[in-house]
């Protein structure tokens, strides 16, 4: 005893006195194998374009795509997931080219799978709104609504032709309700039974998308609302999880993660298959904007926001940031 009181008989800082000890107490670990990245590739372009809202992401040529997909494969990455960005002349309202065999999502997938084949899982983006003049992620009805139905029937032909272009997993983004159902009856049908599906399960209207429609190169008008879920909503989340599994997902994703770590720890808790968050754009902007103006330690906060998603319940991350975390944590 003391003056002041009996000294602690527990003492948890003993188990964190050095970098050894911290690192193995460690609860959370993030591995490079658990790490996509996601990339843009840009039609008629012959040099990288650098996206200003996000430094350091550039749509990719062709042949810069092969170099990044071996760059990742190299960095132990386990997946990249691809998005294509169209000549602007080759956009309609029925996103046409999305379908097309030679559109530049399915040439991409088909450089990438010759380049790097089965080391890398090659994942593509599964949706329209990339290549429609109005950039919703379906075809509009007479009123200018997304028609639910009508999009199902695009989805199912954008399957067939990525499986056809040798992608592995195919991630259907557009959060029409029944897509992962029809999706899978497509690849079913047409011989493709070991395609596996990415469910975008619990995908939010966000405010954090911004720099994504830059990289994109999105012609969006109006907003995504009657779609996307309400940023308000988790049991929702619920609703659209057991709908996903039931239809024949075999993985799920929540997007964006870190506003959003409540939903993906209760996904993550109520489900036995991998579970993906995508730390989406805006998450991405606001670190690299804070880091450029000195206010936080840049590369400690990029590995910070990973093991925050990985400790809420993520199997896997899809982050712009896969490579290079990669190489730090290796």
């Amino acid at each position: 005893m003391t003056k002041y009181g009996a000294f602690p008989g527990s003492r948890p800082r003993r188990l964190r006195t050095t970098p050894a000890m911290r690192r193995m107490v460690a609860e959370t670990r993030v591995h490079p194998a658990d790490l996509i990245l996601p990339a843009f590739v840009r039609e008629g372009i012959d040099q990288p374009v650098p996206i200003e809202a996000m430094p350091g992401v550039v749509q990719h040529t062709r042949e810069t795509l092969k170099k990044a997909a071996v760059e990742a494969v190299e960095a132990g990455v386990s997946g990249i997931m691809l998005f294509g960005v169209p000549e602007d002349a080759k956009k309609d309202a029925a996103g046409t080219v999305g379908t097309d065999p030679d559109g530049i999502l399915q040439v991409a997938i088909r450089d990438v799978r010759a380049e790097v084949g089965d080391d890398l899982v090659i994942m593509s983006d599964l949706c329209l709104d990339e290549y429609t003049d109005h950039g919703h992620c379906g075809v509009l009805d007479a009123d200018g609504r997304v028609d639910n139905d009508a999009t199902l029937e695009r989805y199912a032909e954008m399957a067939q032709v990525q499986a056809d272009a040798g992608v592995h997993v195919v991630g259907p983004s557009g959060m029409m309700d029944g897509q992962v159902g029809v999706i899978r009856d497509a690849l079913d049908q047409t011989g493709h039974e070991d395609v596996s599906i990415l469910a975008y399960t619990a995908k939010y209207s966000s405010a954090f998308y911004g720099p994504f429609r830059e990289a994109v190169g999105s012609s969006l008008k109006g907003d995504r609302k009657t779609y996307q879920q309400d940023p308000a909503n988790v049991r929702e989340s619920m609703r659209e999880l057991a709908l996903d599994l039931e239809e024949g997902a075999d993985m799920v994703m929540v997007k964006p993660a870190g506003p959003y770590l409540d939903i993906l720890a209760k996904v993550a808790e109520s489900v036995d298959v991998p579970v993906s968050a995508y730390q989406i754009s805006g998450e991405y902007a606001m670190v690299e904007a804070a880091a450029e103006k000195g206010w936080i330690e840049r590369d400690k906060a990029i590995l910070e926001t990973l093991t925050g998603i990985k400790r809420a319940g993520a199997s896997t991350i899809l982050t712009y940031w896969a490579v290079e975390a990669a190489r730090a944590l290796r």
